[in-house]
């Protein structure tokens, strides 16, 4: 019954880490990422990848490379692939190649030192990474009040990896056999989480790299024109509409506003009060209210796809935060004032 559940784990992290580096490469390609933390992204899905390969390998006692060098230089790769990763989402300043070579170091140690030892020093390695991410995340607190929810997942990742620290010190009693079955039961969950957070938190990339900017950089519009550049926003976004666009970007509009993403973020933040994701939904809500009424017939959902939301879940949601009600009960309270009224 255990094995079950484990090859199910096994299955479930083969199909995420796919649908994870397809998400990356499409809705959030335009996301506020330095190419070493892309390409350490990559880098992780591929050792999480291996990593359930190995274990179904030891599953199906083929056993090939479960435990090998190779293996333990894996798992090394995938903790210093995970702080990498993170820490240039979470900081503005990006891990430089030196810096990453050196957090890579101990993936060497694979090919000189036991099994026994190798693996709870991997996992000493991805606890100290994972608390440091969650010291940065807190860094971010005052930025957006339901940042806890970032600093709790990677505290989420750091006690996973604690646990396994644990599993892996005990491994020479409890067996591999233990260590590999908790290992891939914990990757699944993992990862579990990741697809949930980005379904359920679609714009999550996109308001941690506003907190980023706002949390760390002294202005940076010095050199910039204001006045111009928020003007051309508004004609952007008054004019041209392109919050029509759902699969609109910080880095999209700042590449049309002429400003970096940082620069654009500052402007948002300072010329109208708000982050970017809540002026953008601040402009879809408003040309959603426009429709609801001028378009009777169209349902609710079409008119919320028309302005830029995704989905209904994202439409409902933003309108309820900007208006204090639902769509259809807008329309339905609206349509029941006299005309005359309005």
């Amino acid at each position: 019954m255990l094995e079950l559940v484990t090859l199910t784990w096994i299955g479930f992290s083969l199909v995420a880490t796919i649908l994870l580096a397809s998400v990356a490469a499409t809705v959030y390609r335009d996301a506020q990422l330095s190419p070493i933390s892309r390409i350490f992204g990559v880098v992780l899905l591929t050792a999480l990848f291996l990593l359930q390969l190995a274990h179904a390998d030891w599953l199906m006692r083929s056993g090939v490379w479960s435990g090998s060098p190779a293996y333990l230089a894996v798992l090394f790769l995938a903790a210093a692939s995970f702080f990498l990763f993170f820490s240039g989402a979470l900081s503005p300043d990006s891990p430089t190649w030196p810096q990453a070579i050196v957090v890579c170091l101990p993936v060497l140690l694979a090919f000189v030192i036991p099994t026994s030892i190798a693996i709870p020093l991997a996992f000493a390695c991805g606890t100290a990474g994972a608390i440091r991410l969650a010291m940065l995340a807190h860094k971010l607190r005052s930025q957006r009040a339901n940042f806890r929810l970032e600093r709790g997942v990677f505290l989420m990742h750091a006690l996973i990896a604690l646990t396994m620290l644990v599993v892996g010190i005990a491994s020479p009693w409890l067996g591999l056999a233990a260590f590999y079955t908790a290992y891939s039961i914990l990757i699944g969950a993992g990862l579990c989480v990741s697809l949930y957070l980005l379904l359920h938190y679609p714009g999550l990339p996109t308001k941690a790299a506003e907190a980023v900017a706002t949390a760390y950089a002294v202005s940076t519009l010095g050199k910039v024109d204001v006045t111009a550049a928020a003007a051309r926003l508004r004609q952007l976004m008054e004019d041209e509409r392109v919050y029509l666009d759902e699969n609109l970007s910080l880095g999209r509009l700042a590449a049309r506003v002429g400003l970096s993403t940082h620069q654009l973020s500052e402007l948002v933040n300072r010329e109208f009060g708000s982050g970017f994701s809540r002026f953008v939904r601040g402009y879809r809500v408003e040309a959603a209210k426009r429709m609801l009424l001028d378009e009777p017939q169209a349902s609710v959902l079409s008119i919320g796809l028309a302005v830029g939301f995704s989905s209904q879940s994202t439409f409902y949601s933003a309108f309820r935060e900007v208006t204090g009600e639902v769509p259809g009960r807008y329309r339905e309270r609206c349509q029941n004032v006299d005309p005359g009224a309005r």
